[in-house]
């Protein structure tokens, strides 16, 4: 990782987060990139909510999608992004409106396609896990 790349300027309010990462209550908790790790936090509001009051799984999703990604960036050099190529979702109990907890795990970097584990917690139990596959984007 650059000190330079976006993942950095980020972290040091040199760049703006993604906005859809606003949209999910999302803010970096800890990225420990020597075990290959990353923690966000992330909010359910009510706007979330399925007919039957829990969070709709696409929401689950798309933070896991956010945490996952943004591990993978987390490793990029200056001018490289990355991008979801799958996206594989299981969920394991209901969400409520509230605070989520989520972590992810790189299992590979290839130099072109990294595979990076993640799970959504809320109140210490497993909501949602997924598995990603990212593919790295270089600049031409």
């Amino acid at each position: 990782m650059s000190d330079s790349n976006y993942f950095t300027r980020m972290q040091r309010g040199l760049a703006s987060a993604p906005a859809v990462a606003g949209l999910l209550g999302g803010v970096v908790r800890v990225a420990d990139l020597v075990a290959g790790t990353l923690e966000s936090d992330y909010i359910a509001t009510r706007a979330f909510l399925n007919p039957a009051g829990q969070v709709q799984g696409g929401m689950l999703g798309a933070m896991l999608d956010d945490v996952t990604a943004m591990l993978v960036t987390a490793t990029l050099a200056d001018g490289e992004f990355c991008t979801t190529l799958n996206l594989n979702l299981s969920f394991l109990r209901p969400a409520q409106a509230g605070p989520l907890l989520g972590r992810a795990r790189l299992e590979r970097r290839g130099r072109n396609v990294c595979n990076v584990v993640g799970e959504l917690r809320q109140d210490g139990q497993v909501v949602a896990i997924a598995t990603a596959i990212c593919m790295l984007v270089r600049p031409a």
